[in-house]
């Protein structure tokens, strides 16, 4: 892919400027585990509905490597941010400390997928010889970025362990977090997960799923060519519910929807739920080669456990079905762990331009690391499976 030492840093404002199978083959090229959230479709559906752009505070800023031969030879997601919503790496005390001091911490560089708290690959390059020195050339135009740009920082979020061994052999800030994972331990039903519970884990389980369905509720998995335009209506008004009294506004618009399912019909699992004849929740899900992401919930009933059974359940359920090797059901929650999702770290990197700032943040992310990897020790303490299972 031509000569090495003739590779080229270009930015990119748009998504739509890249060719997609040339994106896609440094995001999931074959024989990788396939993640839908780097793919070229699911990136372009965020920016050609409006929800990814200036208005939004995510200015496409993508970084792409070419060779002598103008072909691809890796690239990365990129954003200019005006704020810190979307990320969940949250960075706003460190914003307003640098700005009390006298510092300008926005714009800022984000490498990541908008909205989308996922593990996956952000240095995007094709399985090669010289694919690190490929990631560290992506690293150093990000650099370059922050340096033309007078920006305060770069924040590579949500890493793959590819990625964040990359990022920490070049001197990056790295910042642990947690999530809650379920793990497919090669149980062919849902009742044989349940057997590896506690017994008094799974009597109370049993006994959630009976009472979220008591009051007449179905549920559907509705995914490929058999989702509609009135699924998506349906759960957009349970999305906009939840999104509106979380934080505020939400991210995503209605057109997002239609655009991503269009696109990507058969990387997505709606789990719907209807109670005398109308829908009245759902959950959002995109399927990878190996992992069932959860992604979005919503209701217009709000009915006792049908939150967990929706998202949690079902998709345990789905996975088992698919033979899918984990359930990851995104940030935060540690009410998850009684519903067998046990705790599981995740990584971001950091380059603050600021020496003196980025001092003061590594000091308090080693203390934020140790308390990270205290507090999964304790949890794990706490998990719902039996001694030995």
């Amino acid at each position: 892919m031509g000569d090495p030492a003739e590779r080229v840093i270009s930015v990119e404002s748009a998504i739509a400027d890249i060719a997609p199978a040339q994106w896609d083959a440094c995001a999931n090229p074959p024989g990788r585990p396939y993640n839908p959230f780097v793919s070229h479709a699911f990136l372009k559906a965020l920016e050609a509905s409006g929800s990814v752009g200036a208005e939004a505070g995510w200015l496409p800023r993508h970084l792409v490597l070419r060779g002598s031969d103008g072909e691809i030879a890796g690239c990365m997601p990129c954003y200019l941010k005006s704020h810190s919503q979307g990320e969940y790496v949250f960075d706003h005390g460190w914003a307003d400390a640098y700005e009390r001091a006298g510092g300008r911490y926005y714009p800022k560089l984000q490498v990541s997928v908008p909205f989308t708290p996922a593990t996956g690959p952000r240095l995007l390059v094709p399985d090669v010889p010289d694919a690190e020195a490929r990631r560290q050339a992506l690293v150093a135009g990000a650099m370059e970025l922050v340096r033309r740009g007078r920006l305060s920082s770069a924040h590579f979020t949500f890493l793959s362990e590819q990625d964040r061994s990359t990022l920490a052999g070049l001197g990056l800030l790295m910042r642990s977090d947690q999530q809650f994972h379920w793990l497919n331990e090669g149980y062919r039903t849902f009742d044989d997960f349940l057997a590896a519970l506690q017994s008094r884990k799974r009597k109370t389980l049993r006994k959630e799923r009976q009472q979220a369905v008591a009051p007449g509720v179905t549920i559907e998995w509705v995914t490929g060519r058999d989702l509609t335009e009135a699924h998506w209506d349906a759960f957009f008004a349970f999305y906009m519910d939840t999104g509106s009294r979380k934080w505020g506004r939400p991210y995503l618009n209605r057109r997002f929807f239609s655009l991503v399912s269009e696109a990507m019909a058969n990387d997505i699992l709606l789990v719907m739920c209807k109670r005398a004849g109308r829908y009245i929740a759902g959950a959002l899900n995109f399927i990878g080669s190996d992992t069932l992401y959860g992604r979005y919930w919503g209701a217009i009933e709000h009915l006792p456990f049908l939150h967990f059974e929706t998202c949690y359940y079902q998709a345990i359920a789905f996975a088992i079905d698919r033979g899918l090797a984990r359930v990851e059901a995104g940030a935060q929650g540690e009410h998850k762990l009684a519903r067998g999702y046990l705790p599981h770290t995740t990584w971001s990197a950091h380059y603050i331009a600021d020496r003196a700032f980025a001092r003061a943040v590594a000091d308090y992310l080693e203390r934020e690391r140790r308390h990270v990897d205290e507090m999964s020790h304790v949890l794990c303490e706490f998990s719902p499976f039996r001694q030995g299972t």
